[in-house]
């Protein structure tokens, strides 16, 4: 027998002898395994004093209009979520995030939403950056990236909790977008994503799920994703989108939709360069 071929023969050895040894572990012993990857887990620390510098809602007493502005409008999602309104939509707690075109300010907006409704006392929020071709909630948190929802749809990441992420702000979870691929789209709209939406929404009903999608204008996915959502907001930026511009984002939305529009960018003082000024909301039957 050549030097490789007992180097190969010995390997194998030591492959049977690691995998009848897990095997013949106990059920604690595997359980305490389990418990062992998941405290490994990476915990995302944002960069905070770089979200309050930029408008986002850190909870540091500041900004009390943008904060006030925001509990409004997320009262209005949790009712629909949680109250009469979720016996008629479906995935009530799933939110889509969009606008009619980019650079409106939905990221911004997503991410100050997730921030809100996680100072509520008895619910979660998980914040998906779904805009996979140009994911920015990563960049914008400024926490390191991670395996995300293209590797769970591509079959890299077998479980949804392998992707789920805890951060450093009490109950804000994160979802990345994940590796760039040339099928993304087609990924988005794919019956594995469609199921992916099902088990979130099932899953943790105490729980408010955000999706940060693509503009609805010039894409396709956007709509697919609209369908597996029982609530929408749309971004619209004052004194640049124009009415034509809603029109034609939302007239092919599902019309059993929860539809909001958000004013951002509403210039309101000179001193405030930053942030969201107004809103609006209302729903489409």
């Amino acid at each position: 027998m050549s030097i490789i071929e007992k180097a190969l023969a010995k390997q194998q050895q030591k492959n049977t002898d690691e995998s009848v040894t897990s095997d013949q572990a106990s059920p604690q012993e595997q359980v305490k395994n389990q418990a062992v990857d998941v405290a490994s887990k990476t915990i995302l620390a944002l960069d905070k004093t770089s979200l309050a510098e930029r408008g986002y809602l850190i909870d540091n007493g500041t900004r009390k209009s943008i904060k006030d502005e925001f509990r409004q409008i997320k009262r209005k999602l949790l009712n629909n979520a949680f109250g009469k309104a979720s016996k008629t939509l479906h995935h009530s707690n799933l939110i889509m995030v969009s606008s009619a075109k980019p650079n409106e300010g939905k990221t911004f907006v997503a991410i100050n939403l997730a921030l809100s409704i996680a100072l509520e006392q008895d619910k979660t929020v998980l914040l998906i950056d779904a805009d996979v071709l140009r994911p920015s909630v990563v960049r914008e948190l400024g926490v390191q990236d991670n395996l995300g929802i293209i590797d769970y749809l591509l079959g890299e990441s077998e479980q949804v909790s392998d992707i789920i992420y805890d951060t450093d702000i009490d109950k804000l979870k994160l979802i990345p977008a994940g590796k760039p691929h040339h099928l993304s789209n087609e990924l988005l709209a794919s019956e594995k994503m469609a199921k992916f939406a099902t088990e979130l929404a099932n899953r943790y009903p105490d729980r408010i799920v955000i999706f940060d999608c693509p503009p609805l204008i010039g894409t396709t996915e956007t709509l697919v994703l609209a369908n597996l959502m029982g609530q929408a907001l749309i971004v619209v930026e004052e004194s640049k989108t124009s009415i034509a511009d809603i029109k034609a984002a939302t007239e092919h939305l599902n019309e059993n939709l929860a539809l909001g529009l958000v004013l951002n960018k509403a210039i309101r003082s000179h001193k405030d360069l930053y942030g969201y000024y107004g809103y609006g909301y209302g729903t489409q039957n």
